[in-house]
Order: C-alpha cells, then sequence, then structure tokens
C-alpha cells in the first residue's frame, strides 16, 4: 500500500512589533509604550495539483442526460434515488462502468455471485466490482477480493479506486461508493450506490491503469 508523507508547513514568522505610542509620565513612573504586533499569516493553500473540473461546486450540476444513461455536468457523479449519474467529463470508461453500476442496484446480495460469469442473478461485493471494471474494459473475467488486491497499478486514481481486503471490496468512482453493504439500513444488501464513505484502514488501494 502506497505511503504518502504529509508535510506541515507553519506559519511565517510575525514581523517585530511596531511601537505606535510611548509615553512618558512624570515622576518615577515608569515610561508605558503601546505596540501593535502584526498577526501571522496563514499559508496559502497548496492549488498546483488543483484542476478546474476538481473545484467544488455551489450549485447543483444540471442534468445532461436521463434514460439508461443518465448525465450531468461537471466531473463527479452525483447519486439520485438510487441511481448514479456520471459526470460529463469523465472518460466514456468511467461512465460505462457507472452506468453498469446502475444495471445491479436491485439485483440481490449472493455469495458469490458473479464470479461464474459477468452476469448473474445476484452478486458479492468482488463480483459487483468486477462487473463494473469489465463494463469499463479494465477487466477479462471476474477476480475474488484476494485477487482485487494485486489488481491494476498502486494507490489510488484519478477517477476509479478500488479497495480490497480479504472477505471485501469495494469501489470509489468518481466520488460515489459501489458497495454491498449499507450502513444506513445494515448488513449486505446487494450491489448499491452510496453517497458516503466509509473507513479503508486495513484496505489496498488500487485502480485501474490511467482512470
Amino acid at each position: 500500500m502506497e505511503e504518502f508523507d504529509e508535510e506541515i508547513c507553519g506559519a511565517p514568522a510575525a514581523e517585530p512589533p511596531q511601537v505606535r505610542r510611548a509615553e512618558r509620565l512624570q515622576g518615577r513612573q515608569a515610561m508605558h509604550v503601546a505596540y501593535m504586533a502584526s498577526r501571522p499569516q496563514r499559508p496559502a493553500p497548496d492549488t498546483a495539483d488543483l484542476r478546474d473540473d476538481d473545484e467544488p461546486q455551489n450549485e447543483p450540476p444540471q442534468v445532461e442526460h436521463r434514460g439508461s444513461r443518465p448525465m450531468v455536468q461537471g466531473s463527479r457523479a452525483v447519486l439520485r434515488n438510487g441511481l448514479a449519474y456520471a459526470p460529463a467529463r469523465a472518460p466514456e470508461s468511467v461512465k460505462a462502468a457507472i452506468w453498469a453500476g446502475n444495471e445491479l442496484r436491485r439485483k440481490p446480495y449472493i455469495w458469490g455471485g458473479g464470479h461464474g460469469s459477468f452476469y448473474d442473478r445476484g452478486y458479492d461485493c468482488s463480483g459487483t466490482i468486477s462487473y463494473a471494471l469489465h463494463a469499463a474494459g479494465a477487466l477479462s473475467a471476474p477476480l475474488p477480493s484476494s485477487g482485487l488486491m494485486r489488481y491494476g497499478q498502486r494507490g489510488r486514481g484519478r477517477w476509479i479506486t478500488i479497495y480490497s481486503r480479504r472477505g471485501h471490496t469495494f469501489a470509489v468512482i468518481a466520488g460515489l461508493r459501489l458497495d454491498t453493504t449499507d450502513f444506513e439500513n445494515g448488513g449486505n444488501t446487494g450491489p448499491r450506490w452510496h453517497s458516503d464513505s466509509r473507513d479503508t484502514r486495513g484496505y489496498v488501494a488500487r485502480h485501474p491503469a490511467g482512470l
């Protein structure tokens, strides 16, 4: 699993205080001096790797297409009534993976489902992810969770990230989680899209080459 080091940048040193007013009092009283100290400036965020299409959107994205291939403007997928809308700026292979996930959203959870063939009456976690990757043109045969731990390239992808450990796997595609585990209703409910995230500790992150 690829490790990343965080670099903590401290605030720049404050400038020497400036004397605003000095007043000498009569008698033996000490001189009172008023200072104005400049406040330290927060470091500006690093935007070197920020793309235009990664900027947060203040307004809900506009729907471009509906039907079997729903799509929205921008670079992030949107979940509406259980249906994932693919972002218009995503590569066609990513859109295909999202639309493939929509095809499974009413399928039940079946242990081992989607392993003998990509097309089954129900799916487990790795069968679900294998189906989406196959639709993206990134997988030729279904893989179990242990196989997905060695799939593709190491680390998170620009569009698709597969998180795998022994016993479970899920994917984050264009910002949405494709998973058979439903934390809201509990248990394995089958292939579904989720807008919430989950703890990835203990998982291996992999991604298809180029995605």
